[in-house]
């Protein structure tokens, strides 16, 4: 049996949450969550199947943007969530994501997104 592929979220907002995970795991992925950015490098560190990182970077304050940094280097692909602001879209693009989303997105253009970074 193959292992899922796994995708980390950081992400503040629980219904958001909740809603990604069942429709994710409905599309055979396993979400694991992180309570922060330092928490989720860490993960990724010792969980060797995670394929993507998801991290709204609206539910945290401006220091970030530092932590991202560890999150870019650790080479797995990230998307970040954020609100429409042009100056955290300068900064996204910045640290190396794969994606950005604004608040209110629909989780089908998650999917979407996941199924083409995974070649599905």
């Amino acid at each position: 049996m193959l292992d899922k592929e796994v995708i980390i979220t950081a992400v503040s907002d629980t219904a958001r949450l909740e809603l990604m995970k069942t429709q994710l795991a409905e599309q055979g992925y396993e979400v694991l969550t992180a309570a922060d950015v330092p928490h989720l490098v860490k993960a990724i560190g010792h969980e060797k199947n995670i394929s993507l990182a998801v991290v709204d970077v609206s539910s945290f304050d401006e220091s970030v943007w530092e932590q991202m940094t560890d999150l870019s280097k650790s080479g797995v692909p990230f998307f970040v969530i954020s609100q429409e602001n042009s100056s955290q879209h300068k900064e996204v693009v910045k640290q190396g994501a794969s994606g950005l989303f604004s608040k209110g997105f629909r989780v089908k253009e998650l999917l979407d997104f996941v199924h083409n970074r995974q070649g599905k």
